[in-house]
Formats: structure tokens, sequence, C-alpha cells
């Protein structure tokens, strides 16, 4: 997919949300080889160096596509630059293609210095593409008031649980793309009857039809996963169209489904 500043992600990508940095290495490597090119990692997540040495196999840096976020505890301007210098030194890399606040936190209040932070780094050349995770319209209002660079991407919960469609409609207003973190709703989805009803039909694991449906909406998509077998079935969704109908039974499941916090109380 083409973001709004012209850089191209792929639009499934691979997260690493709780993998302990020893098995990191190992997961990212069978991702690398099953053919994902878009590694999504955090600086909370604690394993930015398994992904680092997982990067170094070999594989071209132009056809690695390499996003890490901001925690909330190094948000402010001087503390953005620390912060985004030990996440880069951690994956081995000269630049980021991706880099995101990880929350809003409104209560440090501190997102829009972050921000200019960013946008100096966007200028040095030392990240490709500048985003953000888990804001609000809001929060989003908020940045486009006050800056002159509009986030690329905004990473938020989403699955068909939770389909944020507002916000989904304020992104498309403003040309910020969608990416789904907990796009599986960590397999809280997978057992509804819609779900089960497609992927039975067409021979597709539910988890397929799940990330099908994120792909067909427009989403940018992050399973993770550390079994090779499934790192390799979460691929395997390009030879799967969902009909008309099969999208709107899907839509009509949605049900204000978190798995994690609201952004709004998150600090």
């Amino acid at each position: 997919m083409k973001l709004n500043n012209g850089v191209k992600i792929p639009q499934l990508g691979f997260g690493v949300f709780q993998v302990p940095d020893d098995q990191t290495t190992s997961a990212v490597t069978a991702a690398l080889q099953a053919g994902y090119r878009s590694i999504d990692t955090a600086a909370i997540y604690g394993n930015e160096a398994g992904v680092g040495r997982a990067l170094a196999s070999g594989l071209p840096r132009e056809e690695l596509f390499v996003t890490t976020k901001l925690w909330n505890a190094d948000q402010g301007y001087e503390a953005t630059l620390r912060a985004f210098d030990a996440s880069l030194a951690k994956l081995g890399l000269d630049y980021l293609d991706l880099y995101l606040i990880h929350w809003p936190t409104p209560a440090r209040d501190l997102y829009l210095d972050s921000w200019r932070a960013i946008e100096r780094l966007v200028q040095e050349g030392r990240i490709r593409a500048a985003g953000v995770s888990n804001f609000q319209p809001t929060h989003l209002k908020r940045l486009l008031d006050n800056s002159a660079l509009v986030p690329a991407v905004n990473q938020v919960e989403l699955h068909p649980g939770l389909q944020q469609a507002a916000l989904r409609a304020f992104h498309a207003e403003h040309n910020i793309a969608t990416e789904a973190w907990s796009p599986l709703a960590q397999g809280a989805v997978l057992d509804d009857p819609v779900i089960t009803a497609i992927a039975g039909r067409t021979g597709k694991s539910p988890a397929q039809v799940v990330l099908r449906w994120h792909l067909q909406l427009g989403n940018i998509v992050i399973p993770k996963s550390v079994t090779p077998a499934r790192i390799h079935q979460n691929l395997d969704v390009f030879d799967l169209q969902l009909t008309d109908e099969d999208m709107a039974a899907i839509a009509a499941t949605d049900r204000d489904l978190r798995t994690g916090p609201h952004p709004d109380r998150f600090n």
C-alpha cells in the first residue's frame, strides 16, 4: 500500500508483541523465510535486539520495512530523540521505515512535543514515514491542528469484534492508513459462527478468513505467531476472495470488544 507520503508498506506484515527476545530472532527469521518483509516491534516489547539479529541475516535493507514505537515514559521532545536512537541501535539499523507514538497518553499531554521530535527525524531522513498508534479522532485532530506533518499510519486495535468504523472514516478523510493490531482479537473472534461458516465454505481457517477481511477492508495487518506453520498459514490468504455478503455478515459481528486498554484512559 502507498502511504500519504508516497512510501510503500506491505499490507500484510509480521508482529512480535509478547514474543520474548530470545524467541524473537527465530520467529522473525521464519517470517522472513516465509516471505514477510514488514516487521512490527516496539520499545516496550523488549525484543528490538532480537528483531535486529534476524534482520542482519542477509536480506537487502531496501527489501525490508521495519516499524518500532516510542513508549509512553519516553514522550517529550528530547526524550523522544533519545528513545529513537536507543531503538535504532538495538535494531542495528541506520533508519526506520515507520516510527509510531505508541499511545497518546493524554494525561501526560506530551504527544505534541514527541511529534515535533519525529518531524525533525523525518526531515533528517532517519524515518521514512511517521505515524501514531491508538490515537482517537480527538488526538489526531490536535496533531493536525498543530503540525504540517500528517501521520501516515494510525495503528489501532481492530478486528471483527471492534471494527472502529468512525475512526476508519476519519482516517480516510485525512489520508491516514489504518493498521490493525490484535487483528484476530487474540483468538476471541475465531469461533464466531459467521467466521467459522465462511471458513467451512472456503476451506480456509477462521484466522485466514479474518485476515482476508482486513485486507479487503483496506487495513494494514500484522498478525503475530511463533509457530512456523501458523506463520506460513497467515500469509496464505491471497487466493481467497470474500463476497460482498461475507463482508456484510462480518460487519454485523461488531460488538465493541476490546482486548486492550482504552486509549483515553491508558497512561
